[in-house]
C-alpha cells in the first residue's frame, strides 16, 4: 500500500481491492465512525463477487446521483404536490369569501410551496435519467469508478485488461485530516500485526453447500473481515 496526501493506494488484481476496501472500513470501524456516511462508503466499496464493469459500475451511477428534494423526502410525487397545492388554492379562495384574508394567505402560500417542490421533484428525477445515462455511457469510458462523500474520496480503475492480466488501481481518501492519521496508524498496524487478511466473500446457500457436498465456514456479515 502506498500512503501519500492524496489518499491510500493499491495496485494488483480484484481480491486485493476488495481487502484494501475491507481494511479501510475495518480501520474507520475501530476509530468510532458509524455515521450515514461511513454506511454509504461500506455499500459502494468492492466486494469479492462482484464485478467492476457492472456491479461497482451500477453503485457509482446510483452514488453519484442527484440527492433528494423536500417533496421526495417526504414521500411525495410530484402529482400528489400538484393535487396537494390545488387543494390549498381552494382553500384560499374560500378563506377570501369568509373574509379571513390573513389565513387566505396563508392557503396560497402553502399552494406555491407545494407547486415549487412538485417541479423540484420532477425536475430531479429528469436529470437522474440524464445522469445515469451520461455516466453509463461516456464517464466510465473517460474517468475511474468513483465514490465521494464527506467522509471518503475513493475511486477505482481497471489498468489491466484480459483474465490473465487483470490489474486495478485502488485509491481511498479519507478527507477529515485528523481521522485520516487515525485511520493510517491503524492500517500501519495492520502491515506489521496481521499475517493474512481473509477477504470476505458473499454467504453462499445451503443449496450452494448440499451441491458442492462441503460445509462452507460460518462467516460474520460480510463487512467484518477476520484475520490471522
Amino acid at each position: 500500500m502506498e500512503e501519500s496526501i492524496s489518499g491510500f493506494k493499491v495496485r494488483g488484481d480484484w481480491g486485493k481491492m476488495v481487502e484494501h476496501g475491507e481494511k479501510i472500513t475495518q480501520a474507520l470501524r475501530e476509530a468510532e465512525v458509524n455515521n450515514d456516511a461511513f454506511h454509504e462508503w461500506d455499500e459502494w466499496r468492492p466486494r469479492s463477487h462482484e464485478r467492476i464493469e457492472e456491479d461497482i459500475s451500477e453503485k457509482t451511477a446510483r452514488q453519484a446521483s442527484v440527492s433528494e428534494g423536500e417533496g421526495e423526502k417526504a414521500g411525495k410525487t410530484a402529482g400528489e404536490d400538484i393535487q396537494t397545492a390545488g387543494e390549498k388554492l381552494s382553500e384560499s379562495y374560500e378563506k377570501v369569501e369568509e373574509g379571513e384574508n390573513e389565513a387566505a394567505l396563508d392557503r396560497w402560500g402553502e399552494s406555491i410551496e407545494h407547486v415549487a417542490r412538485a417541479a423540484d421533484s420532477a425536475g430531479r428525477k429528469a436529470l437522474r435519467k440524464v445522469e445515469d445515462t451520461v455516466y453509463r455511457n461516456v464517464m466510465t469510458q473517460l474517468a475511474p469508478y468513483y465514490f465521494d462523500n464527506e467522509l471518503i474520496s475513493a475511486n477505482i480503475q481497471q489498468v489491466g485488461r484480459g483474465d490473465a492480466d487483470e490489474e486495478f488501481v485502488f485509491e481511498v481518501n479519507v478527507n477529515d485530516d485528523e481521522l485520516k492519521s487515525d485511520v493510517s496508524e491503524i492500517l500501519s498496524e495492520y502491515e506489521s500485526t496481521v499475517d493474512r487478511w481473509h477477504v470476505a466473500a458473499e454467504k453462499e446457500t445451503a443449496n450452494l453447500e448440499a451441491a458442492e457436498g462441503v460445509e462452507l465456514p460460518e462467516t460474520e456479515e460480510e463487512s467484518k473481515s477476520t484475520t490471522t
